[in-house]
């Protein structure tokens, strides 16, 4: 999961809108604010060659070796991947991809369309702070690779914000502030650079996982059915991590849901807001079972390998196991390894980095896009320099698609439901509101709910995406017809 080019040379998806829109977003047809028209459309192949590019990248290198650190059998992680990128596969396919053809408006303007331009900035900032939590870790991710040749160890502490060693926060500083640089020039250049080296960085996540295989001398189906390297690994992992499971419904939930909010979240309709046909929804299936399959599987296969061939240095300072990326791909393949790690977090937490700023330029529409595209880098720097929030990327996720997830409810609804119930559809636009309290109360109310069992009673996120997404959905539809009938019999009586 990670984020790359979006297939027109218009908006970057997930770009919000602010209220208004400017001249020079008119004069460059980014249609921010209107359907996209015929003449923009694209055809299936650039929606295919984006998401190859957009979901092989730095998380794969975070998330693949967590699978294995919580404790996933290797028969579990292989079939539950399957099936759940199958189904992640199948909302985007069927959730998303009509209301987009149908609509061709973005994710943000069809909200503020629903919910008032008032609510959307709210929205934008929780996105934008989620947004630079994800960049921060592949921030942490680059400075790993960074920090190989020089020796700079890679300290997971204890504590969610806790900082690692000062030669480690340093070139964490030095890492984030070249990237924001980087993203705060503009979207365009980042994009492309992404775009060429997504196949180069395919090619290495797989020759990761042939060489770790190679490394383990697992040279036969017999070998690699048996498992024993992966059970040894665990064994190892656990010994010094405390034990964990992590079973085959959790690996499905978790390889569906880690996107939540580009698909149930309907995010991806600014994507899909330019396909021509509704078969460019397929798309989303080279991104998962070369990025979400077999890099995760490659990425979890370095840390196997670097615990039978070199168990010391899978451990940090603590005595526990530590995933540290660039090390575990400059053990498997070298220099080549550690130039696609850094690459890697970098392609990610560029387009990451810059679609914060968009977002706090959304809230704050008179600031320049350079400005809050640096502000959203000095945040993700600062969430790079605790190590252990790239640790936690199993939970963040869930927690990102349990935040996000629920408002692709509320459009959900209002496209299917709300006129067949004789309900007014796009209620803010047609009534003037700046803020819908009933897209606000259902959207809070479950997240809230969601978010008290995820940290008071240790549910794992992902769990809350979809019981928040329905609870969200039926709310906004009920409480959408008492409040239209309400306003119907006060202008009748009045």
């Amino acid at each position: 999961m990670s984020e790359a080019a979006n297939p027109s040379d218009g908006p970057p998806y997930g770009q919000p809108a602010a209220s208004g829109q400017s001249s020079k977003a008119q004069a460059t047809n980014e249609y921010e604010r209107e359907a996209v028209p015929d003449h923009a459309l694209l055809g299936a192949g650039k929606f295919w060659g984006m998401y190859a590019g957009e979901h092989a990248a730095g998380t794969e290198f975070m998330i693949g070796p967590l699978f294995l650190a919580a404790g996933a059998s290797l028969q579990d992680l292989i079939l539950g991947l399957l099936l759940g990128n199958v189904l992640a596969v199948l909302t985007w396919r069927f959730l998303v991809t009509p209301i987009a053809t149908a609509k061709r408006m973005t994710l943000y303007y069809q909200l503020e369309r629903i919910a008032g331009g008032s609510l959307v900035k709210l929205y934008n900032v929780i996105n934008g702070l989620l947004f630079c939590f994800l960049a921060g870790a592949m921030v942490t991710v680059s400075a790993s690779a960074v920090g190989v040749p020089f020796g700079i160890t890679f300290d997971v502490p204890d504590q969610i914000f806790g900082l690692s060693n000062v030669s480690f926060t340093t070139l964490v500083a030095i890492v984030g502030i070249v990237i924001a640089v980087v993203a705060s020039a503009g979207y365009e250049t980042v994009a492309r650079v992404a775009n060429i080296a997504a196949p180069w960085m395919i090619s290495i996540f797989a020759a990761c996982g042939i060489v770790s295989l190679a490394q383990m001398e697992v040279t036969s189906v017999t070998a690699l059915s048996e498992g024993k390297f992966w059970n040894d690994a665990i064994a190892f992992v656990q010994e010094r991590n405390g034990p964990a499971t992590f079973g085959f419904w959790q690996i499905v939930i978790f390889a569906w849901l880690c996107n939540g909010a580009m698909h149930f979240g309907m995010a991806d309709l600014s994507i899909f807001r330019f396909a021509r046909s509704k078969a460019s929804g397929w798309a989303p299936a080279i991104g998962m079972f070369l990025g979400h399959y077999m890099a995760w599987i490659a990425a979890a296969l370095l840390l196997a390998a670097l615990i039978k061939l070199q168990p010391d240095l899978a451990l940090s300072s603590d005595g526990k196991v530590t995933a540290n990326p660039g090390l575990l791909a400059f053990q498997s393949l070298g220099w080549a390894g550690i130039i696609c790690v850094v690459i890697a977090g970098w392609t990610t937490a560029n387009p990451t980095i810059y679609r914060a700023g968009l977002a706090f330029q959304g809230v704050l529409p008179r600031s320049s896009r350079t400005a809050m595209t640096l502000v959203a880098g000095a945040v993700a720097t600062i969430a790079g320099a605790f190590p252990n929030l790239s640790a936690q990327l199993l939970g963040f996720v869930g927690l990102y698609g349990t935040v996000l997830g629920p408002m692709g409810a509320v459009i959900f609804v209002d496209f299917y439901l709300m006129k067949k119930f004789g309900l007014s559809d796009e209620y803010a636009t047609h009534h003037g509101m700046p803020v819908n309290f009933a897209v606000l109360v259902a959207w809070l109310l479950p997240v809230f709910v969601g978010l008290y069992l995820i940290f008071a009673h240790g549910l794992f996120a992902a769990y809350a995406v979809i019981p928040c997404w329905v609870a969200c959905g039926v709310l906004y539809l009920v409480l959408s017809k008492a409040m239209q009938t309400q306003t119907v019999q006060s202008r009748s009586e009045s």
